[in-house]
């Protein structure tokens, strides 16, 4: 596999990432209320930050590959 394909198989996943992330941040922004009254906020958020780190993460691992030439 020539490494422009490879690298867009590794990225795709990883901006999907990062947009799910946009994506659960807007849901707790618009029912920020609705999910305080049943005590779901909390989980929201820890989700939310989970999926920061592993965005991230990824994001890093990539960028290392691709200065060590593995990607």
């Amino acid at each position: 596999m020539k490494m422009t394909k490879r690298r867009m198989v590794w990225l795709i996943p990883n901006v999907f990432c990062y947009l799910m992330f946009v994506g659960v941040a807007l849901f707790i922004t618009i029912y920020f209320e609705g999910l305080q009254e049943i005590n779901r906020l909390g989980i929201w958020l820890v989700a939310m930050i989970l999926l920061l780190a592993v965005s991230v993460h990824g994001s890093y691992t990539i960028l290392k590959w691709v200065r060590e030439g593995k990607l």
